[in-house]
C-alpha cells in the first residue's frame, strides 16, 4: 500500500499525525510506504520512518507553480515505484490528486481515498475546480470520511452511497493517558509551566478558522468576572502553510498585555510530544469554525480533560454530547465560550466526571485500533472488489 499525503513526520498536520499512528497500529498486517510533499526543503527526499521507506517531493503551497511541478513529481514517483505496491490510499483532496488519478488508471491501480477536511475535501468544493478534479475525486475505487458531516455533504452531492464508509480519527489511547497528580506536576515543570495555576489549553494551527483569538476573548471577560487562569497556545505561528496568519499570536500577546497580564499567555511550538501539554493541561478549549473530525479534541479527551468546543454539526456533536462528555458552545459566541469554561471552572469535581466520560468515549469509539481495522478492511473490500 502506497500513503499519499500532503503532509508527513517530521513535519505536523492532523493528516500526517493521523497517518502516522495507523500505520504503527497496521504493524505488520500489510506493507506501508508514503509519498507526500513537504515544506520544509532540508527534509531528504528519500527516507525512512518508523521502518517504513519515505519519498518526498518539495512544495511552495503559495505557488500555483510549485504546486504544478510538485503533482509531476509526485506523478514520476508513481510511475517509477510502481512495482513496489498495489494499491493508492489518498488523504484529502488538492491539486496532488489529479495527477494520482490519471497515473493510478494508467497503471491499473485501485485507489482509496480518504476525506479529512471540512470545507476542502467536499463535492461542491472540489467541482468548482473544474471536471478534471470532479472525476479525480469521484473515481475512486473506495472513500473514506472522518465524519459524519463529511458523509452527508457526500450523499447530498448524489454520488454512490455504496462508496463510501464513515472512518473517524483514532487516537493511541495508551500514550494518551491521565496524568497523575505527581506526573502533571513533573511535566509542568519541565514545560515551564506554573505548577498550581489552572491552564485552559489551546492546539493548533494559528488560522482564523481556528479562532484563538475568539478563546483570548473569552479568557478576557473570564478576567473582568474575577476567574484567573492561564492560557496555553500549542501551534505553529508561522509555517509554509498558506492556512496559518502570522498576525494572529501578535494579537493575542497585545491583548493580554493591554489586560496587564501578558505573563498570563504561555505559547509554545508544535512538537512530537504534544501528549506532554495535553496531560498537563486542566481544561482544552476548541473554538474554531471548522473542522471535520478534530484529532486535537480526541487527544485532550484521552487525556481526561474536560472539553470545551464550538458546536459544529456532523463533527464536534458526533463526539460530544452536551453537559455529558465535554461542553459545547455556538460558534463565534464569545460569551457562550466564556459560560461555558466559567461552568467548568466553577465545579472541579463536576468537571473531572466529564473528563472521565471524555476518557471513556474516545476508548470505546476511537482508539487507533479500530481505525486501522476500519482501513484494512477498506483495503480488502478493494482487494476483493478489483479480483
Amino acid at each position: 500500500m502506497l500513503l499519499v499525503t500532503g503532509a508527513y513526520y517530521p513535519e505536523i498536520s492532523a493528516a500526517a499525525v493521523q497517518c502516522r499512528a495507523v500505520a504503527a497500529a497496521i504493524g505488520d498486517r500489510a506493507q506501508l510506504s508514503v509519498l507526500t510533499t513537504a515544506v520544509d526543503r532540508s527534509l531528504p527526499s528519500a527516507d525512512t520512518v518508523d521502518g517504513r521507506p519515505i519519498a518526498r517531493v518539495v512544495v511552495d503551497v503559495t505557488s500555483r507553480a510549485s504546486k504544478a511541478l510538485a503533482s509531476m513529481r509526485l506523478g514520476v514517483h508513481l510511475l517509477r515505484a510502481s512495482g513496489t505496491y498495489d494499491m493508492i490510499h489518498v488523504h484529502g483532496f488538492s491539486q496532488k490528486n489529479v495527477a494520482v488519478s490519471l497515473l493510478a488508471r494508467l497503471l491499473g491501480k485501485p485507489v482509496v481515498l480518504t476525506l479529512h477536511t471540512a470545507g476542502q475535501d467536499e463535492p461542491t468544493v472540489v467541482r468548482r475546480r473544474g471536471r478534471l478534479s470532479a472525476w479525480a475525486f469521484e473515481s475512486a475505487d473506495l472513500t473514506m470520511a472522518v465524519s459524519p458531516d463529511l458523509i452527508a455533504r457526500w450523499r447530498a452531492a448524489a454520488l454512490p452511497a455504496d462508496r463510501i464508509r464513515l472512518v473517524p480519527n483514532g487516537v493511541d489511547t495508551q500514550r494518551f493517558r491521565p496524568a497523575s497528580a505527581a506526573e502533571r506536576a513533573s511535566l509542568r515543570r519541565a514545560l515551564g509551566w506554573p505548577e498550581r495555576e489552572t491552564i485552559v489549553l489551546f492546539v493548533g494551527f494559528f488560522s482564523r478558522d481556528k479562532r484563538p483569538d475568539l478563546l483570548v476573548h473569552a479568557w478576557r471577560r473570564l478576567g473582568r468576572a474575577g476567574v484567573r487562569v492561564r492560557l496555553a497556545f500549542v501551534g505553529a505561528k508561522k509555517s509554509g502553510y498558506y492556512e496559518i496568519d502570522e498576525s494572529l499570536a501578535r494579537q493575542i500577546a497585545d491583548a493580554a498585555a493591554a489586560d496587564d497580564r501578558a505573563d498570563d499567555i504561555l505559547f509554545v511550538e508544535p512538537g512530537h510530544d504534544i501528549d506532554r501539554a495535553f496531560r498537563a493541561a486542566d481544561v482544552f478549549a476548541l473554538p474554531s469554525i471548522r473542522e471535520a473530525h478534530p484529532l486535537a479534541l480526541l487527544e485532550a479527551m484521552a487525556c481526561e480533560l474536560p472539553c470545551v468546543a464550538s458546536r459544529l454539526p456532523g463533527a464536534t456533536d458526533a463526539i460530544i454530547t452536551d453537559g455529558e462528555n465535554g461542553r459545547l458552545f455556538t460558534p463565534d459566541d464569545e460569551a457562550a465560550l466564556a459560560t461555558a469554561l466559567t461552568d467548568i471552572l466553577a465545579d472541579p469535581v463536576r468537571a473531572r466526571a466529564m473528563g472521565a466520560r471524555a476518557r471513556a468515549t474516545v476508548v470505546e469509539r476511537y482508539d487507533v485500533t479500530r481505525t486501522a481495522d476500519a482501513w484494512l478492511a477498506a483495503y480488502d473490500a478493494v482487494r476483493i472488489g478489483r479480483a
